[in-house]
């Protein structure tokens, strides 16, 4: 059992103060504010056997993510997601009643045996836990956005005056810091999610003024539901919206990966670029990744249909077109309302090689320019003037050889790929608004476990 050796340092508790600040100032990210915020106090002498930080996020898959920190162990990182029930062990813990009273802080000793007041006590009574204070840290005095965490402690006499005095000090910093690291990745995550990675990282580098933007060349791929209009009238508002969201993740996933990123939803349809440098061997990169992404995107489309057949569902019908070219990669639109897309001729181009799909029958109809850049037999299909273009161009499927090609990635993923330690990070400030039933119903009960 340890045992504070001297009084907590103020000298050094303040040392902890102005790292988080310069932390804060110089931008550092949420992971490393909070593993440099535990190691430090550590260090500067406070028996901490764990340290729990939550925080809200505004993320597709997570309601939240957690960091666990142990002087042994280090710092582990958790999200939790939205599609993941965990009402019950969130009702028995202590965040849940720190919630539910609106208390800022809850303060309980563990007994070393015999029945403990909330589930986690269980666990962590087997790691020589003797005191636990849980609090609740505010971003702003009328908002209900801010983190949740613990402290605890292994103490032989737990938390004494001082220690408290000393982390509920250094709390208030470290909430501050937090919040810089939180409001940063909200830019960062709303703007790679809305506009796609590459387009995300150039409006956050500047390229924010209407017209900005450049010439780049790319392989395109425009993808479209067919029937849309006949499902949404069957199935119903909710129903065709899940329906839309199952042909997205099947169809359009693997079009965000692999040099490929979708760059706009319309309706439902899909446009996703492959940029690629002006030469030969960019193009043919480019082509090839996008080639391989349709093979994955077909197989995952019939998994799709095959599971909605299971359930008595009509199967999804869709096209997809392939060009590669010249487009103009920036923002357009109203001098107060822009957005960041890919244009020009080809665009258009691609869009309409789309809509020939449903003349000639085929899912896939692929223009020669950018067959020519890929490997295996194509079948021609014919010819066609397109609007805008001179010449007429000749469309091209793929063949049985293209067609079989063993892919890289397994279908049945779920349609939802898991996301890496970083994109756990994305971290963000969840509206007020949201979450400001919390006393009405327990929504919020994923959020913050222990």
């Amino acid at each position: 059992m340890a045992t504070p050796s001297a009084p907590v340092s103020t000298i050094f508790m303040d040392k902890v103060a102005d790292w988080l600040t310069n932390a804060a100032l110089s931008g550092s990210d949420l992971e490393d504010i909070v593993r440099g915020f535990c190691d430090r106090i550590a260090a500067a002498g406070l028996p901490i056997a764990r340290v729990h930080l939550s925080f809200a996020m505004l993320h597709p898959l997570y309601e939240a993510v957690g960091f666990t920190w142990r002087p042994q162990s280090g710092l582990m990182i958790e999200g939790y997601r939205h599609d993941v029930d965990n009402t019950e062990l969130f009702l028995r813990s202590p965040y849940y009643q720190l919630l539910n009273a609106d208390l800022e802080h809850l303060r309980r000793r563990i007994p070393a045996e015999g029945p403990v007041e909330f589930a986690i006590f269980d666990d962590l009574r087997k790691e020589g836990v003797t005191d636990y204070l849980a609090f609740r840290q505010s971003f702003g005095d009328e908002s209900l956005q801010g983190m949740l965490g613990s402290w605890s402690t292994n103490a032989k006499e737990g938390f004494s005056e001082e220690m408290i005095a000393a982390l509920l000090r250094v709390q208030n910093h470290l909430a501050v810091a937090a919040k810089m690291a939180v409001l940063g990745k909200l830019a960062t995550n709303m703007l790679t999610t809305y506009l796609g990675g590459d387009a995300g990282k150039r409006v956050l580098n500047g390229q924010i003024r209407r017209g900005d933007g450049e010439t780049i060349r790319a392989a395109l791929v425009v993808g479209d539901m067919r029937q849309s209009t006949m499902l949404a009238e069957k199935e119903g508002r909710q129903a065709y919206i899940d329906t839309l969201n199952d042909f997205f993740d099947a169809i359009a996933a693997p079009f965000n990966r692999n040099g490929g990123q979708i760059l706009s939803f319309l309706g439902d349809g899909f446009l996703a670029v492959y940029p690629c440098d002006r030469h030969k061997d960019p193009s043919q990169r480019a082509c090839q990744a996008a080639l391989s992404a349709v093979r994955l995107a077909q197989a995952r489309v019939a998994d799709l249909n095959e599971r909605r057949r299971l359930n008595g569902q009509v199967p999804i019908g869709y096209g997809i077109g392939l060009h590669v070219g010249n487009v103009m990669f920036g923002n357009v639109g109203l001098r107060d309302r822009l957005t960041f897309s890919a244009f020009g001729s080809a665009v258009n181009e691609v869009v309409r090689l789309q809509a020939l799909t449903k003349k000639y029958g085929s899912d896939i109809v692929a223009s020669n320019a950018f067959a020519g850049y890929c490997e295996g037999d194509w079948v021609r299909l014919g010819e066609e003037k397109l609007r805008g273009v001179r010449q007429k161009v000749t469309l091209l499927e793929p063949g049985p050889d293209i067609a079989g090609l063993r892919m890289e990635e397994p279908v049945n993923d779920g349609f939802r790929s898991g996301l890496s330690e970083a994109e756990q990070l994305i971290l963000l400030h969840q509206d007020a608004a949201q979450i400001g039933h919390l006393k009405k119903a327990p929504r919020w009960k994923e959020r913050l476990l222990q």
